[in-house]
């Protein structure tokens, strides 16, 4: 049977990097029958952050990636929390030193900083190795500190499959002497994950591919405590550009970040699941269920992949556009809240629905209903619109008039009167309805037309704003 895990560390906030980790070992197993398990991996107490755990749970819900175990449902393999395991890492460590394939180290911090390898990167020498066993009781008794490393060969080749980067090899003189169980009796995250997820019958582990290196001093401690290696699938990077990862220490964006930009978290999900995999079709956007069906490990690329956000905003656009205009005006609603214009914000939203790609877009686009006066003139002189200031000052009093005239303040009367008026003038409607708008709002982008504007404002106020901007445009001349 398949079962996969997800096994963040509550050390802050989901990184997009986790999530995709997240999602496709949830995809597998629910395209294969399986189980998603959630385990949590808290050994390194020192980077614990509170309330990271609840992070963790929200970020999974909202993502709609429901965990069949873990440490909130319960399940046959608990507990789901690795600091709640510590009694099972310090058997098989003890297993481990019996059979040789692990030691007892009680160097100190000053002489491990002296263990520096050509290339600069600190590498253990195995001296605690060599420690007779008269040493070694002396030393536990007389209650000296010490870490379990693990007893790497020196010689010969580890070689493992990866379902993704095929065989890899590494020359086991590569190979680091890891540190098993640290002083402070709580286990590394590699030792860890390799008994948990043999404990919890994990049959594929999903990661980054930055734990490829480490992958056959894994391999070798399954092999040690006489048990099963599970399939492995490692995933290439995540990139912020050509030569950066995206990376949660470096501040980069997480789940949440997009969520406070006001990117839908189904969008989300759907641009993450892009991120390294592809389906053998065009089609780009998918829901939970439609990427299930298409998920297969054959799409997942060895190349990495770089962030765009502009995607991420388009796809999100589309899924805003898909909202029914009830569950758009629920989610932009909070946006209008330091709004002191008086306006139907409903029919706001219908305006604005088709118009923002993110929800955040919503306070700048909408900022012309609080920001009017002391607008730039030089926006009614548009090469692309060919209209100009002369243009609009010699215009606007016809507008104002048929304006006032109008007693049916809706969409479709005001552009038939201002069609009307257009052609009086000899006008395109591109000249007088940017004209019109421009005198509305002061700004070039608003979340409709010149007639959607009136009918947003309502007659008094689109009459104020229309003599207000001819009355300013007249001063020009004086």
């Amino acid at each position: 049977m398949v079962r996969t895990r997800f096994a963040p560390s509550p050390t802050g906030f989901m990184h997009i990097g986790n999530l995709r980790t997240a999602l496709y070992a949830y995809l597998f197993a629910k395209k294969n029958k399986g189980s998603f398990v959630l385990r949590i991996e808290d050994t390194d107490q020192e980077r614990l952050i509170d309330n990271a755990v609840e992070t963790i749970y929200n970020t999974l819900r909202l993502a709609g990636l429901e965990h069949d175990e873990g440490p909130d449902v319960g399940g046959v393999y608990g507990p789901y929390i690795q600091s709640e395991r510590k009694p099972i890492y310090a058997k098989y460590a003890q297993e481990l030193i019996e059979k040789g394939d692990a030691y007892y180290c009680f160097c100190t911090k000053e002489r491990l900083d002296t263990l520096v390898d050509s290339t600069g990167n600190r590498r253990y020498d195995k001296h605690c190795l060599h420690l007779s066993k008269e040493e070694i009781a002396e030393k536990l008794s007389s209650g000296i500190p010490y870490v379990i490393r693990q007893n790497a060969p020196t010689e010969g080749v580890s070689t493992f499959h990866d379902l993704v980067f095929g065989d890899i090899s590494v020359e086991n003189k590569e190979l680091q002497d890891n540190v098993l169980i640290k002083s402070d009796g709580y286990p590394t995250y590699n030792f860890a994950n390799v008994v948990d997820d043999h404990l919890m019958a994990i049959s594929h582990v999903i990661r980054g591919m930055e734990y490829l290196s480490s992958t056959p001093n894994y391999n070798l401690l399954y092999e040690a405590l006489g048990w099963e290696i599970p399939q492995y699938v490692h995933l290439p990077h995540i990139m912020r550009d050509k030569q950066h990862k995206l990376s949660k220490r470096s501040g980069d964006a997480n789940f949440e970040d997009f969520l406070d930009k006001g990117f839908l978290p189904a969008a989300i999900l759907n641009y993450v699941a892009l991120l390294g995999w592809s389906p053998k079709n065009d089609v780009e956007k998918f829901t939970l269920d439609e990427l299930i069906n298409l998920f297969d490990i054959s799409g997942i690329s060895k190349s990495s992949a770089i962030f765009d956000e502009v995607k991420l905003r388009w796809l999100n656009s589309l899924y805003i556009k898909e909202l029914t205009l009830e569950a758009f005006h629920e989610k932009a609603s909070p946006y209008y809240a330091s709004l002191s214009t008086p306006v139907d914000t409903v029919f706001l939203s219908k305006l604005l629905q088709p118009r923002v790609s993110a929800l955040s877009d919503i306070p700048s686009v909408i900022q012309f209903l609080d920001d009017f006066d002391g607008y730039e003139l030089d926006l009614f002189d548009s090469t692309n619109a060919k209209t100009t200031k002369e243009m609009a000052r010699s215009f606007l009093p016809a507008v104002i008039a048929e304006a006032e005239k109008i007693t049916d303040w809706d969409n479709d009367v005001l552009f038939a009167a201002f069609d009307h008026i257009t052609q009086e003038h000899n006008l395109k409607k591109k000249q007088s309805l940017w004209t019109i708008r421009i005198a509305l709002a002061g700004y070039v982008t608003t979340p409709g037309g010149a007639t959607e504007l009136c009918v947003l404002l309502g007659k008094e106020a689109s009459l104020q704003r229309l003599t207000s901007s001819y009355n300013r445009l007249e001063q020009l001349n004086q």
